[in-house]
């Protein structure tokens, strides 16, 4: 029987890929057809592309939803069709940008901002994705999206004095390359993104990441499982709820959960250790979720807890 693997793998995205190109070549390597990315990244763009195999397509929508981290080149003096220098070139301007002006304008991008997507990109208007209208000669007005900018650090202004590098901090939605040529704007000059890599979405990092030949190797090897992380990793945030053999049959059915049908995990006095409760103990606040675990420890689903019922109720199955 062909194996399924099942979880999410970190891939180190190369420049000249697609996302979707990500996807197609695991799916080549690890022979299934079940896989998704999340989040696309601009073939140029390079680093951290986390990948869901099997059970794991299922959290698709909570990795898209995280922070990432990018580090980025802005080249000043120049605006593009793109607001990369991918670009048809439309203005070149002279750069006379000290450090403290530069200082200044990234100040005023920090925290909540209100960001105009490209028209070069993968939003559909109509159905119709922004980007194939765009290469019709067609600008369709769009909607500002409020975005966050957790952290933006100036690196470096290299000697030529045009070339800032830069990192970024930002939640789910950001377009980097905007935030480039917003910022070109309040300088005056223009500005557009010259290199990008994503360095972290969640909890990977681009030191972990693995390029496709390196997955290939491993599965060649058969050693998948030494790089893949599990489904129940990306919920350690929540406690860990265990039912016993008596109600595993309502777990896989999704069904409603009373407290005393888990043994749950709280932290100790110290925040570090464990201790397990059931059925007794301080009232979970409405709202607050745990991992599901069967009997057998096997990882099932993630429930909330519905104070008004008290009881906990399926949120996400995995089995």
């Amino acid at each position: 029987m062909k194996q399924m693997y099942n979880g999410i793998i970190n891939i180190y995205k190369e420049a000249g890929f697609t996302s979707h190109d990500v996807v197609a070549k695991l799916r080549g390597i690890l022979k299934q057809k079940k896989i998704g990315h999340t989040g696309t990244l601009d073939p140029e763009a390079v680093g951290v592309l986390p990948v869901c195999l099997g059970k794991g397509t299922k959290v698709c929508d909570l990795l898209t939803d995280k922070d990432k981290v990018y580090e980025t080149v802005m080249r000043l003096g120049v605006v593009t069709d793109t607001q990369d220098m991918t670009g048809k070139i439309l203005k070149e301007s002279p750069v006379q940008v000290t450090r403290e002006t530069l200082e200044g304008v990234l100040e005023q991008f920090r925290g909540d901002y209100d960001q105009i997507p490209p028209m070069y990109s993968a939003l559909k208007v109509q159905g119709k994705k922004l980007y194939e209208l765009a290469r019709e000669g067609q600008v369709i007005e769009r909607k500002a999206r409020r975005v966050q900018i957790l952290e933006l650090d100036l690196l470096e202004i290299e000697a030529d004095g045009i070339h800032v590098h830069m990192r970024v901090h930002c939640s789910k939605g950001t377009y980097i390359r905007t935030l480039c040529h917003d910022i070109g704007e309040q300088l005056g000059c223009g500005a557009a993104m010259e290199k990008l890599t994503r360095t972290q979405v969640g909890v990977f990092k681009i030191e972990d990441a693995m390029t496709l030949a390196q997955v290939e190797t491993y599965a060649q090897n058969q050693q998948m499982d030494s790089i893949i992380c599990s489904i129940d990793s990306m919920f350690t945030m929540w406690p860990a709820g265990r039912t016993n053999a008596s109600v595993d049959r309502l777990l896989y059915n999704g069904n409603m959960l009373y407290r005393k049908d888990l043994i749950l995990e709280s932290s100790g006095g110290n925040g570090t250790e464990k201790e397990k409760i059931s059925g007794v103990g301080k009232e979970p606040e409405s709202g607050e979720k745990i991992r599901v675990y069967d009997s057998n420890g096997q990882f099932c689903a993630v429930y909330v807890y519905d104070g008004r019922r008290r009881m906990f109720k399926n949120e996400k199955m995995f089995v």
